[in-house]
């Protein structure tokens, strides 16, 4: 890891971070679901600020990315971190690179003050989920997520 860094992205990276979000998708087998472009990235991560971007690069080459934004446990009283995105490009696995976000991303989670650091992962993703309780990670099976599309969004605000 004497060539890794992990650095905060900037607009300039909105490409890179498009490139990566897809091959999450194909890996995820969801690539039909990416409908963003590199332009609604950049406005709502850079212009917005809806979530922030931390890249993983090996010889200054993008190997890695996490995407996360702030949530709020009412329970704790305070912030949280929550992790949408994390991705490791398959060649750099094994590497530590993971490790290395999620360590970042803790220390960010420190810094701000956050209670929490909580993730999704699918089902089927043994090896990732193996890897987060390697870190002290626990699964909230109690837990089920719910989600509205923009059509379920726009028939439940009428």
């Amino acid at each position: 890891m004497s060539n890794f860094q992990i650095r905060k992205a900037t607009p300039e990276d909105t490409p890179t971070i498009f490139n990566l979000i897809y091959k999450l998708a194909v890996y995820e087998k969801l690539e039909n679901d990416v409908i963003t472009t590199v332009e609604e990235l950049c406005t709502n991560i850079f212009e917005k600020k809806y979530a922030e971007v931390i890249i993983a690069e090996e010889d200054e080459k993008p190997v890695g990315f996490a995407l996360y934004f702030h949530n709020f446990s009412t329970f704790v009283g305070k912030p949280g971190i929550y992790l949408e995105d994390l991705f490791v490009e398959p060649e750099m696995r094994g590497k530590g690179y993971g490790k290395a976000l999620l360590v970042e991303l803790a220390k960010i989670a420190k810094e701000r003050n956050c209670g929490r650091l909580e993730w999704s992962v699918l089902d089927w993703n043994t090896p990732s989920i193996e890897f987060y309780k390697s870190l002290g990670a626990k699964p909230m099976d109690e837990w089920t997520v719910f989600r509205l599309n923009k059509e379920g969004i726009e028939n439940l605000a009428k």
